[in-house]
């Protein structure tokens, strides 16, 4: 066994307090899902800290990255918007008019649809989503450092697995 496999954490304490009080019941979901919370908690500090390292925040990620994972142009419509970023109509105008205001985002007339506006990356928006990726893929990599490329690949597979039901 590894020497990291073999220490105890948080985890392991509070599953053993569980079974000391609650011995009836089967705790490994406790082990499974408790590590998984924290686990998105440092994963949420890791986004915070790699977004405001380029003066963004994490909505305007999301929005940015849609973009820019559409390619060039890095154009989409703003229903396109809703459904990559799975948020309401009120809620996407207004994302969109603050990143505006921020000239990340342009509005521009859809040439195949008169009534309709497409929503494109400005060279600042793409500048920001690109260095906050960057950065967030270099924190990520941190995250997974105690991990072999094997176990990366297993563990992305289980997770992959685990969430199929889910979706």
């Amino acid at each position: 066994m590894a020497p990291h496999e073999s220490e105890a954490d948080e985890v392991d304490e509070l599953v053993q307090a569980w079974r000391r009080e609650r011995d009836d019941l089967d705790l490994a979901p406790v082990e499974v899902f408790s590590r998984i919370s924290r686990l998105a908690r440092l994963l949420d500090l890791a986004r915070r800290e790699a977004f405001t390292a380029h003066d963004i925040e994490p909505w305007e990620f999301d929005v940015l990255a849609a973009l820019r994972r559409a390619g060039k142009p890095y154009q989409l419509s703003p229903g396109q918007l809703l459904r990559e970023t799975m948020v309401t109509s009120g809620t996407m105008t207004n994302r969109i008019d603050r990143l505006t205001e921020r000239d990340l985002v342009d509005r521009s007339p859809d040439p195949s649809d008169r009534r309709g506006v497409l929503v494109g990356l400005t060279v600042a928006g793409k500048r920001a989503v690109d260095g906050a990726f960057e950065t967030l893929l270099d924190r990520e990599r941190d995250l997974l450092a105690e991990l072999s490329a094997t176990e990366r690949r297993d563990l992305a597979a289980l997770l992959k697995r685990l969430m199929g039901p889910l979706r």
